[in-house]
C-alpha cells in the first residue's frame, strides 16, 4: 500500500513538470512573436509573471485536454484584456481629486517600448463655490474617483489598434482623468489673503474662498503620475508626448516644460513633446459684466482670472515673468504662452471651434441664430488662423467641431489632403533628424492650415447635427433651420456648393 501511494505520488510529480515545460514553450512562443513595432526591443522579465500566470503554471492535476480548454479560454480573455489601460491609483495619498479621493492614472504598458504617451483628460474647470457645487452635483467624476472603473479602452491616438492608430499604437499609453477643475494648473488650498486684502472683498470672498472645501491639485497630479511611472521604465523613454483635449490641451501648454525639467532632474534623456488639441482658447470678443455666477455667462479670462486664486494655480516660469501681478491669467491662451516654451509642441485646432461659441452663448444646431453671432463665427475662424501662423506644427482644419485626436475615425480629417497622423509621424521625422544632426526629408508637412474661409468649407469635416431632431445637415441647412436667409448673409444656396468646391480646389 505504501509502495502505491509512492508510485502515485511520483507519476502525479511528472505530469506537474510537462504541464510546466509546455506552459513555458507556450509563454516564450507568445512573448517572441508579440513584439514588434518602432522603438521596441524584447525585455523579459520577472514581472511577466502575474499572480494569474504563476496559479496557471502550478498545475492542477487534470487531464491534458481539460488543461488546454482552460489555456485556451484564457487567452482569449487575455486578447480582449490587452487593450484596456488598467487604474492605478496615485502612491502620494496627500494629492487628490477635488473631493479628497485619490487621483490616479490608467495604464496600458507595452513591454519594451521606449515611447510614452501621456493623456490629460479635459473637462473646462469651475471657479467658485456655485460653480463646483454644480459640477460636483451633475458632473462627480470630474471631481472625484469614487466612481472611476477600474479599465479603460483607449481610441484615437490612444488605441492600441495598428488600423486605428499607425503611429503610437505601440506605446506606453497613459490616461490621466481630470478630477481636479482648475486646468490643471492647482497647486493645492488657495491661500487666505492678508487683512488688508480682504476688505472690499467680501462679495468674492464669499463666493471664493468658501469653495476651499474643495482641493484643485490638477499640476501636482501629473507631477505625481511621472514620480509613480519611473518603477515602469519612463525614465528609459526615448521620446514622451503629452497630449490633451480642450482643458488637458491648456493643461499640456502650462504643464509640459515643467515635465521636461521633471524628467531632466531625475536624470532621463528623454525628449518630452507636447500635443495640444482645441485648447488654443482665445480671449472673449465681447463685452461682458464683471460678475459671472454661472459658467455659461463667464468668459474665458474671467473664469481664470478668478479661479487663478482659488485653485493657487501655477503658470510657466518665462511667461509669468512677462506680465505683471494679477495678469499671470494671460499664460492661459496658447498665442501668449506659445513663444515663451521650449519644448516642441504641435497643435490641433478646429478653426471655429464648438467650445469657443458655447462659451460666446452661440450654439451651432440649436434654435436660433442671429446675424451678428454669423458673423462672430466668421470672425473666429479668421482670428485663430491668424493666431496658429506662427506655429511651427499645426494641423487646423475649417470645421464647426471640438476635439479630434481621440475620435475612432481621427484618421479621416485632411487639411491639404494630409491627415493628422501622417503630419505627427512627419513631425516626428523631422524633430528626430534634428536631434541626429541631419536635414529633415522634404514633401512630409506638418504646418496645416486650411485656406478656405467658410466654416465646414473642408469636405472631411464632421457632420452638422440639429440638436433638436439628431438629423445630419448641410451648413445652409443649418442656417435656415436657424432662421436665416443664407442670401442676406451673402451664400448664394444654388451656388455655394460651387463656390465651396473652388475654395477647396484652391487648397482648403
Amino acid at each position: 500500500m505504501k509502495l502505491l501511494g509512492q508510485a502515485v505520488f511520483l507519476l502525479l510529480l511528472v505530469g506537474i513538470c510537462c504541464q510546466n515545460n509546455r506552459n513555458a514553450k507556450a509563454k516564450s512562443s507568445k512573448k517572441s512573436a508579440g513584439t514588434q513595432g518602432g522603438d521596441v526591443v524584447q525585455s523579459p522579465t520577472a514581472a511577466d509573471l502575474t499572480p494569474a500566470s504563476t496559479e496557471n503554471m502550478r498545475g492542477t492535476g487534470g487531464s491534458a485536454e481539460a488543461a488546454g480548454r482552460e489555456g485556451a479560454a484564457g487567452a482569449r480573455a487575455a486578447g480582449q484584456q490587452a487593450e484596456d489601460m488598467r487604474l492605478q491609483f496615485l502612491k502620494n495619498t496627500q494629492v487628490t481629486c477635488n473631493d479628497g479621493t485619490a487621483a490616479g492614472f490608467y495604464l496600458k504598458e507595452f513591454r519594451g517600448s521606449r515611447r510614452w504617451l501621456l493623456f490629460l483628460e479635459g473637462g473646462w474647470c469651475c471657479y467658485s463655490k456655485e460653480t463646483c457645487d454644480s459640477r460636483y452635483q451633475n458632473i462627480p467624476r470630474l471631481m472625484s474617483s469614487s466612481g472611476w472603473p477600474q479599465t479603460k479602452r483607449g481610441t484615437g491616438i490612444l488605441s492600441s489598434q495598428a488600423e486605428e492608430n499607425p503611429h503610437w499604437h505601440n506605446a506606453n499609453i497613459v490616461f490621466i482623468p481630470y478630477c481636479s477643475s482648475d486646468v490643471w494648473s492647482g497647486t493645492g488650498p488657495a491661500p487666505t489673503p492678508p487683512p488688508r486684502q480682504r476688505q472690499g472683498r467680501e462679495k468674492e470672498r464669499e463666493r471664493n474662498v468658501n469653495a476651499t472645501e474643495y482641493t484643485f491639485m490638477g499640476s501636482l497630479i501629473i507631477q505625481e503620475v511621472v514620480k509613480d511611472l519611473i518603477p515602469k521604465g519612463i525614465k528609459q523613454a526615448k521620446v514622451i508626448m503629452l497630449s490633451g483635449t480642450s482643458a488637458g490641451g491648456t493643461g499640456v501648454l502650462l504643464n509640459i516644460d515643467r515635465v521636461a525639467n521633471q524628467l531632466a532632474q531625475l536624470g532621463a534623456e528623454t525628449q518630452v513633446r507636447g500635443l495640444v488639441d482645441s485648447g488654443w482658447f482665445l480671449e472673449s470678443q465681447q463685452q461682458r459684466s464683471p460678475n459671472c455666477p454661472e459658467t455659461v455667462s463667464c468668459s474665458p479670462e474671467d473664469a481664470i482670472k478668478i479661479g487663478l486664486r482659488l485653485w493657487n494655480g501655477v503658470v510657466p516660469d518665462r511667461c509669468r515673468q512677462l506680465y505683471k501681478r494679477g495678469e499671470e491669467w494671460q499664460c492661459f491662451f496658447g498665442h501668449k504662452l506659445y513663444s515663451t516654451l521650449s519644448s516642441p509642441l504641435f497643435v490641433v485646432q478646429w478653426l471655429f471651434d464648438e467650445e469657443q461659441l458655447r462659451v460666446e452663448n452661440i450654439f451651432m444646431g440649436g434654435q436660433s441664430l442671429s446675424e451678428e453671432q454669423w458673423q462672430y463665427i466668421r470672425n473666429l475662424g479668421r482670428l485663430l488662423k491668424n493666431s496658429l501662423r506662427d506655429v511651427t506644427a499645426v494641423f487646423a482644419p475649417s470645421c464647426l467641431s471640438h476635439t479630434l485626436i481621440t475620435r475612432s475615425n481621427w484618421k479621416s480629417f485632411q487639411v491639404k489632403g494630409n491627415s493628422l497622423p501622417r503630419a505627427l509621424q512627419c513631425w516626428d521625422r523631422s524633430l528626430e533628424a534634428t536631434r541626429n544632426n541631419r536635414t529633415p526629408a522634404k514633401g512630409c508637412p506638418f504646418h496645416l492650415l486650411d485656406s478656405c474661409q467658410w466654416p465646414q468649407c473642408n469636405p472631411t469635416c464632421p457632420a452638422l447635427v440639429d440638436q433638436a431632431t439628431q438629423q445630419e445637415l448641410t451648413l445652409l441647412q443649418m442656417l435656415v433651420a436657424m432662421g436665416l436667409d443664407p442670401q442676406k448673409l451673402g451664400l448664394d444656396p444654388q451656388g455655394e456648393e460651387d463656390s465651396v468646391a473652388s475654395m477647396v480646389s484652391n487648397g482648403g
